[in-house]
């Protein structure tokens, strides 16, 4: 894509908080940057991980418990929460990649289960009540991140809001620079063709750990940031829910497109957003909009854009 293009992205990022909601954006800029780390094992990996929740929700926990009974500023947290989701990511990743295709992804979901139950017992972790209260604090311990702006008689948080998004474009940024260099070149085709790139010489597990831990770091930043944004870390982000939803998002936005995770977090946080007023149902009217996506969206949206502008997005 051109620089026009990127521009005008950041430009949208810099003004989004004067016209929706800061904290509708936060929350989509910290899924977008979930759905793009998976969107790196799956779209340019060709692997799939039905428990990528773990290192989300972990993060969001390891983050809070630093922040809130240790007393870490926000960044030394979130880089805490981080480097255990690529810690676990690594760990999870050297049992998972002995296996291929389904057999990886049961096995990417049951040590997911594991965490979830650890999540549930650990004593720090709040049971089903989740870690409450995280404090935000003090970036660098100098920007308070609860201050509010009055802006056209509107409170904004903009320090807590344009914190996340830096941390958003600097996760966009690993992600993008990891798919365009011969590394991503090497992931690229190990997804096409696995046993030439063996017969290649290339030693594949390695790539596959090192296309793991790096997805789960990520996913791990994007959990750690959320858990500022709402102080708060659950069960719900562990679950299995959030694995499928990561999934739903990428689909939806486009495999193995730069910015189709970004739109399809925007779709489904969008859609959850309005029709959080009709309850349990929302869930079916999402798997609806999905199947008829599927059905005339193959590539996913941002996939079939790049197909008819015959052009990379």
């Amino acid at each position: 894509m051109n620089k026009s293009i990127w521009a005008a992205l950041l430009l949208l990022g810099v003004l989004a908080p004067y016209v929706v909601y800061p904290v509708f954006m936060m929350k989509l800029l910290c899924f977008a940057l979930f759905a793009m780390a998976f969107n790196l094992l799956l779209g340019y990996t060709g692997l799939l991980s039905f428990g990528h929740a773990a290192f989300f929700g972990g993060a969001s926990y390891i983050t809070g418990h630093l922040v809130k009974n240790s007393g870490l500023t926000p960044e030394l947290g979130i880089l805490g929460g981080t480097l255990f989701a690529a810690l676990l990511g690594y760990l999870v990743g050297s049992l998972a990649i002995r296996r291929q295709g389904i057999y990886f992804a049961m096995v990417t979901l049951a040590l997911a289960q594991i965490v979830y139950f650890l999540a549930l017992k650990l004593p720090f972790t709040g049971g089903e009540d989740g870690l409450q209260g995280i404090p935000r604090g003090l970036l660098f311990g100098l920007i308070d991140l609860n201050r509010v702006y009055l802006v056209g008689g509107r409170p904004l948080g903009l320090n807590l809001y344009y914190f996340v998004f830096a941390v958003f474009c600097l996760g966009f940024w690993v992600v993008h620079r990891t798919i365009h260099s011969p590394f991503g070149q090497v992931l690229k085709a190990i997804r096409e063709n696995e046993p030439r790139a063996i017969s290649l010489g290339y030693k594949v597990d390695r790539f596959k750990l090192m296309a793991f831990v790096i997805s789960s770091a990520i996913a791990g930043l994007a959990g750690a940031t959320k858990s500022l944004v709402f102080q708060l870390a659950s069960l719900t982000d562990v679950s299995w829910h959030t694995s499928g939803e990561v999934v739903l998002m990428t689909l939806l936005g486009g495999v193995g497109t730069v910015l189709g995770p970004l739109v399809g977090a925007f779709t489904v946080v969008s859609l959850q957003s309005e029709l959080s007023s009709v309850g349990s149902w929302i869930t079916v009217i999402i798997g609806g909009i999905f199947v008829v996506c599927v059905l005339l969206f193959r590539r996913g949206f941002v996939g079939e854009l790049a197909r008819l502008l015959k052009r990379t997005l």
